[in-house]
């Protein structure tokens, strides 16, 4: 910190929360409560047009990153929020990246899914990707310090003000390492692949989303009138309230506010919990799964040499490389039409 404070040519200010008498006590630990504390000394001079540029200290960026995020937010003026494309560079550590890869491929997955159904909640959460407007953030009330995931939450909170970018013309390449500080996200992922142990973050196949997407397109039929899906049972069981859409339509005054309110009860989370609840009771393999949906997606570069994989470790990092490339290029696109319109 010292050396921080006598660095002549870096205009930098310390939070100091690690000298003796200065260190956080209770529930004030976590990289969320890191966060919210960075965040709210830089909102007590930021003004609202300010940009808050979230990074890890191991991210990589290009020099024209900062340069790009200014661009994209004056072509985006609504945009209250940005969630970066990321990638991780490999380390050249044979199993860690091993690990990494088959994380990515999960996210990315699941990232496609996503774009595919008209949710607004489109995006990956990385606390090393994340860009937000000041004003914005003041106005959801900051960060929520969680133990782990406030970038999810973050964003998800973004998302219910207004609709939050995807894309941008630099990306951020993170750092590939474990970490057990928090509990679960890239750093725990790797620790998981790298000893073996069973995943918790499964390739879901596509046919998950599909009664989530029948709901979506079914919404002004629920406006009017009564309307069946298993997604919606889903809902209105986490909820607790079988009458949750005749009170909402009390509420509302037209079609476009009534599916607004729909999508703020069904936000990124009652997506994820529902689509891991459809899992569980139609499982399918990781590889079947990535296998079918890469048929649909890319049927044209879908390498051969996967058509026979009956388990991800048979792979080496470069055919897992290959595969994540893949997933990128489609996601790329999507992310690209998806930030057109």
């Amino acid at each position: 910190m010292q050396w921080l404070r006598d660095y002549a040519d870096l205009s930098v200010e310390v939070i100091d929360c690690s000298s003796p008498g200065r260190g956080w006590q209770g529930k004030q630990t976590g990289v969320g409560w890191a966060r919210k504390t960075l965040f709210n000394k830089i909102l007590e001079v930021a003004s609202e047009e300010d940009l808050l540029i979230s990074l890890d200290a191991d991210t990589r960026i290009r020099p024209t990153y900062v340069a790009s995020i200014l661009h994209t937010f004056r072509d985006h003026p609504q945009w209250p929020a940005l969630a970066v494309p990321y990638y991780h560079p490999l380390s050249g550590d044979a199993a860690m990246d091993h690990a990494l890869l088959r994380y990515e491929l999960y996210m990315r997955n699941y990232a496609i899914n996503m774009l595919l159904t008209d949710t607004p909640y489109q995006y990956t959460a990385l606390g090393s990707a994340i860009v937000m407007r000041a004003g914005a953030l003041r106005k959801i009330g900051g960060i929520t310090p969680y133990q782990s995931g406030e970038d999810f939450y973050l964003l998800q909170k973004f998302c219910k003000m207004a609709p939050i970018g995807t894309d941008n013309a630099e990306m951020v390449y993170p750092a590939t390492r474990t970490s057990n500080r928090v509990p679960f996200g890239t750093g725990p992922a790797i620790l998981q692949g790298m000893d073996n142990a069973e995943t918790s973050y499964p390739i879901f196949h596509h046919s998950l989303w599909e009664p989530v997407q029948e709901t979506i397109r079914l919404l002004p039929d629920l406006y009017y009138g009564t309307v069946h899906t298993d997604f919606l049972d889903f809902l209105e069981t986490q909820f607790q309230n079988r009458n949750l859409w005749g009170s909402i339509r009390q509420n509302v005054k037209d079609l476009p506010h009534f599916i607004h309110a729909f999508h703020e009860k069904a936000d990124g989370l009652r997506i994820l919990q529902y689509v891991r609840r459809r899992h569980a009771s139609h499982p399918v393999p990781d590889e079947q799964a990535l296998r079918e949906n890469l048929m649909l997606w890319a049927p044209d570069r879908l390498p051969r040499w996967f058509g026979s994989v009956i388990s991800f470790s048979q792979l080496s990092v470069p055919q897992l490389n290959h595969l994540r490339n893949l997933l990128w290029v489609v996601e790329r696109n999507l992310r690209k039409k998806s930030a057109s319109r």
